[in-house]
């Protein structure tokens, strides 16, 4: 293990808040000495199928523990995914189905070994302490607990001074992740600041067990590319790391100066007398902005899709932003026209080569200005293209498809 003084540079780089700094130096002290690594747990509620770059905060403040040789627990919330955590909500959060829960749960488990290394990567569920307890053990455990210190929590707060609905199994999400802790016995729980509140009551039920308290680290909620809110899918402001290399890579291309310096911080594994340098030479404009955003986005799209797909999608970028030129590569997609339509309609279009995600967005893009066929921008949603034709369709600047209608028989 690296020295104290050198673990903790890291793992303060980019957090928040650390409840209590001195603790844990003491804990990486005493891990030092025993040779026992600490175990550091964060817990994902499998609430979407796919992950964003949003999600990666933590999971890349569990990668620097990992590579400090500390215990990594990603634990995944199929036992609270049914509940709902309603932090941050301002009304009762609807529960997953066991359904929904198990195929979100899976996509969890891939992607995030695409950061995580999966030999010293610990994946556990929440289902394997709860479903085994009976109701007379839950009451025993919400007993530990007071309403009054419910109610401290802002969101629960707000709330029940407004009137709005308190479901009674809204608080037991909070006693149920800090009995996570109890389970694993955690040393370090990582979370947003949307999470503070539930962390610190694992600090108190955890005292309440007769276990050391954990040491709570908070990290910011990372702003999506619009620079203002928490990234998020639906606000459509986010990069999933699932993406096509060349969306993603150009997605990040798209954020402000300094969102980049942001996004750096992180997302990226940038040393911090690395970062420190950046900002220098950014300062001092020894270094163009967009030079180092290239750099971010080569760095982020490698590590979800390789080096090489990396590469490709700068080289792409160059040739359809910098030289106005059409990518390499570009998908061909031949569609089939339904029975007695003499032709098809633009937005229809648009949405059968996944070029939109459904008829109102398409026609608002084409509004927009940002929709082109073969080369020329194309404003009337009416737009009916006849069967037998083919030709290239652009929406935004990063989205190319060479589609063919097929003629009817």
């Amino acid at each position: 293990m690296k020295p104290v003084d050198e673990q903790l540079a890291l793992i303060k780089r980019g957090v928040q808040e650390i409840i209590r700094e001195e603790e844990l130096k003491e804990r990486l002290e005493r891990a030092m000495a025993t040779g026992r690594p600490l175990k550091v747990k964060a817990g994902f509620d499998p609430t979407a199928p796919d992950l964003h770059l949003g999600h990666t905060v933590l999971i890349q403040k569990l990668k620097h523990f990992q590579d400090l040789g500390h215990q990594v627990i990603f634990l995944i919330g199929d036992f609270t995914g049914l509940i709902g955590d309603p932090s941050g909500k301002s009304e009762t959060r609807p529960p997953l189905t066991e359904e929904e829960v198990k195929v979100n749960a899976a996509t969890y488990e891939r992607q995030i070994f695409k950061v995580l290394d999966p030999e010293k990567t610990v994946i556990d569920f929440n289902s394997r302490w709860m479903r085994p307890m009976n109701a007379q053990d839950v009451i025993r455990l919400a007993a530990r607990y007071t309403v009054a210190r419910m109610l401290e929590r802002d969101d629960f707060r707000k709330r029940y001074e407004a009137h709005n609905p308190i479901a009674i199994h809204e608080f037991l999400y909070p006693l149920i992740q800090a009995y996570d802790s109890v389970a694993l016995q955690a040393d370090v729980e990582l979370g947003g600041t949307d999470q503070k509140f539930n962390l610190l009551v694992g600090r108190d039920i955890q005292r309440e067990y007769g276990q050391e308290p954990q040491v709570v680290i908070t990290l910011p909620l990372l702003e999506g590319l619009d620079g203002v809110q928490k990234m998020s899918k639906s606000l459509g402001n986010y990069v999933g790391i699932d993406e096509p290399p060349n969306e993603m890579f150009g997605k990040l291309m798209s954020i402000s100066d300094s969102l980049m310096l942001r996004y750096y911080e992180l997302l990226s594994d940038i040393s911090p007398a690395d970062l420190a340098k950046l900002k220098r030479d950014l300062e001092s404009g020894t270094k163009h902005p967009r030079d180092a955003k290239e750099e971010l986005a080569v760095e982020l799209v490698a590590r979800y899709h390789g080096l090489e797909a990396a590469r490709q999608a700068a080289r792409e970028f160059a040739q359809v932003f910098r030289e106005h030129r059409l990518p390499e590569e570009i998908e061909e997609i031949t569609l089939v026209p339904s029975g007695g339509d003499a032709g098809f309609l633009l937005p229809n279009i648009m949405v059968a080569a996944g070029t939109a995600p459904s008829t109102s967005e398409a026609r608002r893009l084409i509004q927009q200005g940002g929709v082109r066929v073969d080369g020329e921008k194309v404003m009337d949603v009416h737009l009916k293209l006849s069967p037998g034709r083919t030709f290239l369709l652009q929406v935004g600047k990063r989205r190319f498809k060479k589609v063919t209608l097929q003629a009817d028989g």
